[in-house]
């Protein structure tokens, strides 16, 4: 990935991961919130202080690991802790919360496209370089965390409406907590990463085109 990018492109990659990140992690901390679950607001994480987002085991070591083994770096925030009991709506408000990240992300993006198409050809290339990255990046974590395995955000969503067994099943693989971000990473994503870049870029498309 960073091979094909110029030093410029590399910091206007990391400043897009940083903010589509933390506004990420908060927007589920805002939704729990508003769904009555205080927990992330007791522990000082409803903040754009990115040193409360960053993770030195996810954000860090695990994207360097994966450049090394010469896969795509996958990065990842400290994620913002909530109580699924407190929330309204049980199941559904968790899903809520989790559903939060990605269209937070979706809307980062669209934001990013129709700035993009306001400036016009008026942009500078590096301008234009850097919406067009903070466009991809908002598209990638969206996509990536609409998977549904846990801790995903889309095992969120998918726990809502799935039957018990499966519920069961979920919550047992959620149990095991980092290895299954591990073996999927390093196992299950790389059959799924052409129609992952597909959809990422199918997304992009459509709103550089909207």
């Amino acid at each position: 990935m960073f091979t094909n990018f110029s030093p410029t492109e590399i910091v206007f990659f990391l400043v897009s991961l940083l903010i589509a990140m933390i506004i990420h992690e908060v927007m589920h901390g805002v939704t729990a919130y508003w769904l009555g679950d205080t927990t992330a607001a007791d522990m000082g994480r409803l903040t754009l202080n990115p040193f409360k987002h960053i993770d030195g085991l996810t954000t860090i070591l695990l994207p360097l690991l994966l450049v090394l083994f010469g896969l795509p770096p996958i990065f990842a925030a400290k994620p913002v802790p909530f109580n699924p009991a407190k929330v309204k709506f049980g199941e559904y408000g968790a899903a809520l919360v989790g559903a939060a990240g990605p269209i937070t992300n979706f809307l980062l993006a669209l934001i990013g496209s129709i700035i993009l198409h306001i400036i016009g050809g008026g942009a500078s290339v590096e301008v234009y370089n850097f919406f067009i990255i903070f466009i991809e990046v908002n598209v990638a974590l969206m996509v990536f965390n609409l998977i549904p395995i846990p801790p995903l955000d889309g095992s969120r969503v998918l726990y809502a409406i799935a039957p018990e067994p499966v519920q069961e099943v979920m919550a047992k693989i959620e149990s095991m907590g980092f290895l299954v971000m591990i073996g999927f990473i390093f196992i299950i994503f790389q059959f799924i990463a052409t129609p992952f870049a597909n959809m990422e870029i199918s997304v992009v498309n459509f709103l550089l085109s909207i």
